[in-house]
């Protein structure tokens, strides 16, 4: 396994074990045999130890996203992206039997022990926000508008994953999609 390919694997393996168990459930161990790591490759890789791999899982998570989301708004538009994004949730959700969740929000959730995950997952949230608003001001929206869909798009739909993962149902996942998509078409439609 070569360096770049184990410390990637390791990364992919701690944002999936992070979004599916919680961070602070997830030890080191855990991210070395769901990578099939050798053992001393995490603090090669990793010499600060689990602060720093929930940090760059959660910002290399974030950027995934981040480009997903901006790939979906230029070829597709917002509506599309919302539906697709929200559609990829729902897949996984039912594919995990409702254990895995947003892949930054754990660091959002526990970073009290890792402060820079924290600002990772912040920066994360921010970046989404920020493309969101900027694809629907575009489209002719006020910036002030743009701003705040972008924001009930990302805290609607993170809020319903944390619903969705506690009733064990994707009715909450099902009815933000119905409610954002008819408040975006709302607004886009009196632009």
């Amino acid at each position: 396994m070569s360096r770049s390919t184990a410390r990637e694997d390791m990364l992919r393996s701690a944002a999936l074990l992070f979004r599916e168990r919680g961070v602070e459930a997830t030890s080191l161990a855990d991210v070395i045999e769901h990578a099939g790591a050798p053992r001393g490759s995490i603090y090669h890789h990793f010499p600060r130890g689990k602060p720093q791999l929930v940090e760059e899982a959660t910002r290399t998570a974030g950027a995934l996203m981040g480009s997903m989301i901006s790939r979906g708004l230029a070829s597709d538009g917002p509506a599309a992206t919302l539906r697709a994004i929200i559609g990829g949730f729902r897949q996984q959700l039912e594919a995990t039997e409702y254990t895995a969740g947003c892949p930054v929000a754990p660091a959002a959730l526990e970073g009290m022990n890792s402060p820079a995950a924290l600002v990772a997952a912040g920066e994360s949230f921010t970046s989404w926000e920020d493309t969101i608003a900027a694809s629907l001001w575009q489209r002719g929206l006020s910036q002030d508008r743009s701003r705040g869909l972008a924001t009930m798009a990302i805290a609607s739909f993170e809020g319903a994953l944390i619903i969705a993962k506690a009733q064990r149902s994707t009715a909450a996942l099902d009815r933000v999609e119905v409610e954002l998509l008819a408040w975006l078409e709302a607004a886009l439609d009196a632009s």
